[in-house]
């Protein structure tokens, strides 16, 4: 258990839970206003610490540099929301709704109470008579989310393609030789007059298309990390002390 000379001990330092996993930092401890034992312990979790959960102290040890409370972590941090009065007190039923999520028997600590228990009262774990002024701080963090996908796809497009091509062919052309001595004696041979035939062969070229597969380029997709600035607004709460009956020197003021 927890004594009122360990409260500046705890406040502002991690709580962890039972199995070592810190849960967040210590903010307030609240007092029983009837026994005057110390009963709560709000502790800040959440992303940057907004969010404030209450667990029990009563159970919890002070281990080296943190405190350690026999709760889990998840558990600490889905407890119910209990509105705090102006003058810092847990009420009856907000008290009651937390010892009843925490299975803590209620009727069995109200009876244990000298006259009931009364209002829980939070403080700051001061002893003296001083009175600590606290302030909230904006700690901006980056987490890394998933913004989208990228993805290669191949697929196939047909496009039409022209080219002009030389092609070559034979036509046939009559050439006419008047005899002449040179070629007399082949003119002569055969027979006088007969009928006769004589074919030639022709050939053209004709243009043929004929497709191959040819590897022109690889593509692959890579990332690259961009910084930009981008602006956070938010809101934090400061505690403002005034005094009452002296002026700002601490004098005390005289009536005229």
């Amino acid at each position: 258990m927890i004594t009122r000379e360990q409260i500046p001990t705890v406040l502002d330092h991690p709580v962890h839970d039972a199995r070592g996993d810190k849960i967040g930092d210590a903010r307030h401890v609240f007092f029983d206003d009837v026994t005057g034992q110390p009963e709560w312990v709000s502790v800040r979790t959440g992303l940057f610490g907004t969010s404030e959960s209450f667990v029990p102290i009563h159970d919890a040890a002070l281990v080296e540099d943190h405190l350690e409370v026999p709760y889990a972590k998840d558990q600490v941090k889905d407890a119910p929301h209990v509105d705090i009065d102006a003058g810092g007190h847990l009420s009856e039923q907000e008290e009651e709704r937390l010892y009843q999520y925490y299975g803590i028997n209620w009727d069995a600590v109200w009876q244990d109470a000298p006259s009931g228990t009364g209002q829980t009262t939070g403080t700051t774990g001061t002893t003296d008579d001083a009175m600590t002024r606290s302030e909230e701080e904006m700690h901006v963090g980056v987490e890394r989310r998933e913004a989208g996908r990228a993805r290669l796809r191949k697929y196939v497009v047909t496009e039409e393609q022209q080219y002009t091509v030389p092609v070559r062919h034979e036509e046939v052309r009559v050439e006419r030789e008047p005899i002449s001595d040179t070629n007399r004696d082949r003119a002569m041979t055969g027979p006088d007059i007969t009928e006769a035939e004589h074919d030639v062969t022709l050939y053209e070229e004709q243009a043929v298309v004929e497709t191959r597969a040819v590897p022109k380029e690889r593509v692959r997709l890579t990332t690259e990390e961009v910084t930009e600035e981008e602006t956070v607004t938010g809101e934090v709460r400061k505690e403002r002390i005034e005094t009452e009956g002296t002026d700002e020197q601490g004098d005390q003021r005289r009536r005229h």
